[in-house]
């Protein structure tokens, strides 16, 4: 999603030489190679074939042959592409996939918790980011405004990977951060189970959990108000 790949001539003809044998006269000698060959039909060892007219027979008959298996295998190509592309054509559309199950501390307060399970059937955001992040210093910020502007309805959990729970905390004070943010510490279990390996990224589920957008890099807001269409399209 995406194909690569990949006669013989019969020559000679029969001199017409005088026969020096029709004015000599008859003996009981053997018969010449060529004059069995012309009784029983056999091609003499090394000689040209005594009836030119039945080896062209043959050699057209294998000629015939080759044509007729060349034509078979094209008209099978022809079959076998035609059913392939009718194959992708008639194939449903992917199914999306579902998002990780997770359950991690909340970031600054200790013995809470945030999971997954805890937004069963309503859309959400999920946003993966650290307070080292450089493109994290735009992109926080930007969320944050979105989430406030929504008046809560979109929701949003960060989950803050590979930080240090210090710096972590004041970054998203300073960011302006209401929506419940969790902590992912090394190794982030949580963040390399979503194939998260650079930040920040970005994936919005619908009301079934299914992944329906993933914006890896800093996300706009115009690809913000399309994640939640989706989001909430497909809910």
């Amino acid at each position: 999603m995406s194909g690569q790949p990949s006669r013989p001539t019969h020559a000679g003809a029969a001199a017409d030489a005088p026969d020096p044998a029709a004015d000599a006269p008859a003996t009981d000698a053997p018969a010449t190679a060529a004059q069995t060959a012309a009784q029983t039909g056999e091609r003499p060892a090394g000689g040209a074939a005594a009836n030119p007219s039945a080896g062209r027979r043959r050699g057209i008959s294998r000629q015939s042959k080759i044509v007729l298996v060349g034509a078979a295998v094209a008209l099978l190509a022809i079959v076998v592409i035609t059913v392939a592309t009718a194959g992708s054509k008639a194939a449903p559309p992917r199914t999306p996939p579902t998002a990780k199950a997770f359950t991690l501390s909340l970031l600054g307060q200790p013995g809470q918790h945030v999971s997954l399970a805890a937004y069963a059937g309503r859309p959400l955001i999920i946003n993966f980011f650290a307070s080292w992040c450089t493109p994290c210093q735009h992109e926080t910020p930007l969320l944050a405004r979105f989430y406030r502007d929504s008046g809560g309805r979109t929701l949003v959990i960060g989950i803050d990977a590979n930080d240090e729970a210090g710096p972590a905390e004041k970054f998203v004070r300073s960011a302006g951060v209401s929506y419940p943010v969790a902590a992912d510490p090394f190794p982030a279990p949580v963040t390399t189970s979503y194939g998260v390996f650079g930040l920040p990224q970005t994936f919005f589920l619908n009301a079934r959990h299914r992944i329906v957008k993933h914006v890896i890099g800093a996300v706009t807001l115009a690809e913000l108000k399309a994640g939640v269409a989706v989001m909430d399209a497909r809910s």
